[in-house]
């Protein structure tokens, strides 16, 4: 028979009289629920000797996957997505050439000032 250790059958190693009221089951725990824009809740099981600024605000739902937040009557909005645009789109909102041109002229000129200021102060 193969026998080692010094424990003894059926406890728990590593367990001692100390600190296992801090940890596992036996810890003192504050629930916290979060809503999201969807009226979802989820709650969380906090330690109830965490400072509250500790305890997140917003936290991001598992149920929908928006942001969910402490206050049930106003939780966090739906972040609005934009639509999806067509290479053509991009094409109808690029600027004409004068507009590119005088965009240019305008950096260019830009650069010119502050590289004499630059020079005129050394």
């Amino acid at each position: 028979m193969a026998s080692g250790g010094s424990a003894i059958r059926g406890s728990r190693v590593g367990a001692g009289p100390m600190g296992e009221q801090d940890r596992g089951f036996h810890a003192e725990r504050i629930q916290v629920s979060y809503w999201d824009a969807l009226g979802n809740e989820t709650v969380r099981y906090f330690a109830a000797n965490l400072p509250d600024e500790e305890i997140p605000e917003t936290i991001d739902c598992p149920t929908s996957g928006l942001p969910a937040g402490r206050d049930k009557a106003n939780p966090p909005s739906v972040a609005k997505l934009e639509p999806y645009k067509t290479h053509l789109a991009y094409v109808k909102e690029r600027r004409t050439e004068q507009e590119a041109e005088q965009l240019l002229e305008d950096a260019l000129q830009q650069l010119r000032e502050r590289r004499g200021t630059a020079s005129a102060s050394n």
